[in-house]
């Protein structure tokens, strides 16, 4: 089974090893890593985001949009909790303003175009400088077998973050990665980072999840390229104005990611 109708081939499907996810419960466990934090939507659901600046952070454009009606969510109900563990953060900030790749369709089925721009950055309304919380860096997109990891919030696993250190690139088509990391409601913006001589870096962030031949999978958009567009941007003052909705296959079959909060679990299942 392919993704979508591009049937891309999954040579070595299940060859190489994936690490289970192991909750970050203590200081010590979290080290490191609390600059991924949890991205209150207001209204009860949540996203996962992570700093990349003292006051910038990197999540899903789907984050900022209501999954019922396709408007923007208020940016000043949303919280970005740097950290957040046990219910304390290290750091709580509001958005002052936002930026989402232009080329993002609110509102229509899930596709590789979609997935593709699923990247939004968040200007935070002060900058968050505490030792030990470091901003991440971004890396280029990893090719097809590498390993990558994830730490993410998700529903059942909402008041600590969750690392899975290991798990793989299974195929990599325009802007748009095939993961084997295991990912749920919630995760949506998480980011996907390459280890390379002890430092992660970003190379994706979580988007969706799909099916392929009855395997779990999640689909991730690579943040090389859409970075330096929401960069620009967001120094232009942001904007509230993205794609119009233009039709594109769909991809099949995938379930979309929305907000971590029980409705989201309704979320629809997009058959071939």
């Amino acid at each position: 089974m392919g993704l979508g109708a591009l049937a891309l081939p999954l040579p070595g499907w299940g060859a190489a090893a994936d690490r289970p996810l192991h909750a970050l419960v203590t200081g010590d466990e979290s080290r490191g890593w609390e600059g991924v934090g949890r991205l209150e939507l207001g209204g009860g659901g949540f996203c996962t985001g992570a700093l990349i600046a003292a006051d910038l952070v990197l999540t899903a454009a789907h984050c900022l949009f209501d999954k019922e009606t396709g408007g923007r969510l208020p940016l000043e109900r949303m919280e970005f909790r740097a950290g957040w563990r046990n219910g304390r953060a290290e750091a709580y900030r509001g958005i002052r303003r936002g930026a989402v790749h232009p080329d993002y369709a609110p509102g229509a089925e899930a596709s590789v175009g979609r997935v593709r721009h699923d990247l939004a950055l968040l200007q935070l309304d002060r900058a968050i400088r505490l030792p030990g919380l470091v901003p991440f860096g971004v890396a280029p997109r990893p090719g097809q077998g590498d390993a990558v990891g994830v730490v993410s919030y998700a529903l059942e696993r909402s008041e600590v973050p969750s690392l899975q250190e290991v798990c793989h690139v299974l195929a990599g088509i325009d802007g748009v990665l095939m993961l084997s990391c295991e990912v749920d409601f919630g995760a949506s913006g998480a980011p996907v980072f390459r280890v390379e001589n002890g430092v992660p870096r970003i190379v994706s962030v979580v988007s969706a999840k799909a099916e392929m031949d009855a395997r779990k999978v999640a689909l991730g958009s690579t943040v090389e390229d859409g970075l330096e567009i929401l960069r620009a941007r967001l120094a232009a003052g942001g904007t509230e104005t993205v794609a119009p909705l233009v039709p594109e296959v769909p991809l099949s079959p995938m379930r979309r990611f929305g907000a971590g909060t029980a409705r989201s679990a309704g979320a629809k299942f997009l058959r071939p």
